[in-house]
């Protein structure tokens, strides 16, 4: 079984940061991507950022120069870093990969989501 694990989320003043943890563990293969993406309530699921196996990494306008994706030192392990928090950034944030296991079937994983919220 494969599955992606999040943390980090929570409620921080406007112009505050946080930062997301996600790892990926199980029976798996390859995994070329990492990603970060984020529903707000009555809105559909954006992506926020993601990062390539070879590290090219692209973000949503709304946050380029504000978040950061970063590889972990840990195996399939990625960040985002938020800094310069906004109200208008408050959703719950997926953490996404598409996986093969060594089973060699595909999954587009999706974890269950940490809510961010940005209040004063």
């Amino acid at each position: 079984q494969v599955q992606l694990v999040e943390s980090g989320g929570g409620l921080v003043q406007p112009g505050g940061s946080l930062r997301l943890s996600c790892a990926a563990s199980g029976s798996i293969f390859n995994i070329n991507a990492m990603g970060w993406y984020r529903q707000a309530p009555g809105k559909e699921r954006e992506l926020v950022a993601r990062l390539t196996k070879g590290d090219n990494s692209n973000y949503a306008d709304s946050v380029k120069g504000r978040f950061t994706i970063s590889r972990g030192n840990a195996k399939n392990t990625v960040y985002l870093q938020m800094n310069s928090l906004k109200p208008e950034d408050t959703a719950v944030y997926y953490c996404n990969a598409p996986v093969t296991t060594l089973k060699f079937e595909y999954f587009e994983l999706w974890g269950r989501g940490t809510l961010v919220t940005v209040s004063s």
